[in-house]
Parts: C-alpha cells; structure tokens; sequence
C-alpha cells in the first residue's frame, strides 16, 4: 500500500507539462500572491495558524512585515522569516495595500463563546489598546474577526515571552497571570465580533 503513494505521485508529475512548469516566473505576478498562499487572496486565511488580514490597519500589517525582515519579530518554523526574503523594497506598499483594502473577514460563530472572554478583556483593559476605531494606534491591529486558534496562541506567546514585546514596554504584562482557559475564552469572544 505504502508504495501506491510514490508512484501515483510520480505518474501526476509525469502527466504535468514541462513547459508550463519550467515557464512559471514570479515576477509576472503581484507580490501579494506569495503572501496569499498562506493568508488567502482577500486576506481570510484557511487555518487558524496563518492569520486573517482582511481589513487589518496598514501600518500594522506593514510594522510586522518590517519586524520580520529585520528578525525583530520570528514564529514557528520561521516560515514568515523565509518568505519575506522574497520580497523587494518596493513590493512592501503593494502587499499592504492589497490586504489592508480588502473586505473584512466574516465574524466567527460564537457557539462557544460563555461571556468570560468579553468581561475578561474588558476587566483587563485590553480596548484601550485594541480598539475597532478606524484610525486610532495605527501600530496596533484589529483582533476582532480573527482565528480564535491564531489569536490565543499569540497571547500566550506574549504571557510566556515567546513573543517580544520590547516596542511597547509593559505591554501585555496583564496577561502574565491569565490561564489557558481564560485566554482561550477571550479569542473566542474575539473571533466573533466583526472587524470595521
């Protein structure tokens, strides 16, 4: 059984057509379709390991970007690292524009969703920073309509120091005693809501 695999794989490759392999060229297409290989076209990712950046404010998408350049910023398996590399100076503006200019994601069902994650983000005074206000703290992104999965693992990169947050000194020190649970409820909540 194991050996079918190989061989089927081989016999697609066999049927593809050479020329149209050995033709592909990168630079024929926009930059910002080698970040929607993982992030989606239009910015709605198919996983919550990639994050959605339909809508997200262009000076955040465009700060990560920079952060990951210059390794100020990594994440797991250091994929964003690798990818970044492959763009110019000059494709940065049209990757964030590209993103930042599409529709919003589609809140997420709030099936789950028990109340502790939106008294646990208010009582923690996360609005203040995380506002859906269009044009305030450009720096800082919207979290609203994200994957709940992507958003929880970012707050306890944050919590346990997997994730510096040297720019913003002090920044999510409140979340330094939130357990899992309560982190997990607060994504949820987050998900949920709409991005503007």
């Amino acid at each position: 059984m194991d050996q079918m695999v190989p061989r089927a794989a081989a016999a697609f490759l066999m049927s593809v057509p050479g020329p149209a392999l050995a033709d592909y060229d990168p630079s024929q297409y926009p930059a910002y379709e080698t970040c929607a290989l993982c992030h989606g076209l239009f910015g709605v990712s198919h996983t919550a390991k990639f994050p959605n950046l339909g809508g997200q404010k262009p000076a955040y998408i465009e700060a990560q970007l920079n952060a990951f350049l210059s390794g100020y910023r990594t994440n797991d398996g250091g994929q964003m690292a690798t990818i970044v590399t492959e763009l110019m100076p000059e494709d940065i503006p049209l990757v964030v524009e590209w993103f930042s200019t599409q529709d919003p994601p589609e809140p997420y069902p709030a099936d789950q969703a028990t109340g502790l994650g939106e008294a646990t983000f208010a009582e923690l005074g996360c609005i203040g920073c995380h506002t859906n206000a269009v044009g305030e703290m450009p720096e800082v992104p919207f979290l609203t309509a994200q994957h709940a999965g992507y958003l929880a693992k970012q707050m306890k990169d944050f919590r346990d120091q997997r994730r510096d947050v040297a720019a913003f000194p002090g920044m999510h020190t409140e979340l330094l005693a939130v357990s899992d649970d309560i982190l997990d409820e607060i994504a949820i909540y987050l998900s949920a809501q709409p991005r503007p």
